[in-house]
């Protein structure tokens, strides 16, 4: 990366229509603040977990975040460790997960998430609880040229 990017590229093949099973996948969780669904202190909340998982020398594999939209209020961010962040709130994802990789404007997540519950369907799956990626920060995904959102689910 660059001193114009703070992402890194993201490889959207290995999560394009894909199911696989995560036991005990460590995560450290946040809050971000929103309004109607528009995250206000998102880059602060990446920040300060960003600053936790240095100052532990944690990974964050796949630079994967996850975030589930819990209400227009509030969704709650899960970002990848490999390891137990000291201070933070360190959780655990188990089960069989469905993913689908989007890419285009955020004004489509409500086609996105159709066509996802439509390929769950299709699998016989049912959607448990669901998150998004954001693969990107706006910045760098204008960079690249691409903006990939990727659907996560846990299904049964």
């Amino acid at each position: 990366m660059d001193q114009d990017t703070c992402c890194p590229k993201f490889d959207p093949a290995p999560w394009d229509d894909k199911t696989f099973e995560w036991k005990d996948k460590k995560f450290v969780k946040d809050r971000v603040f929103s309004i109607f669904n528009i995250p206000m202190n998102f880059g602060a909340v990446m920040k300060r977990l960003d600053r936790k998982t240095r100052e532990s020398s944690a990974a964050i594999p796949d630079y994967m975040c996850l975030s589930d939209h819990t209400s227009k209020w509030n969704m709650e961010v899960y970002l990848a460790v490999d390891k137990e962040i000291p201070g933070g709130d360190n959780v655990t994802l188990s089960g069989n997960f469905l993913s689908k990789v989007y890419e285009g404007p955020f004004q489509n997540t409500g086609k996105w998430c159709k066509d996802f519950e439509a390929l769950a369907i299709s699998r016989n799956l049912n959607i448990d609880k669901w998150y998004m990626w954001y693969t990107t920060c706006p910045k760098c995904g204008k960079k690249y040229g691409k903006n990939y959102v990727v659907i996560v689910a846990r299904t049964s």
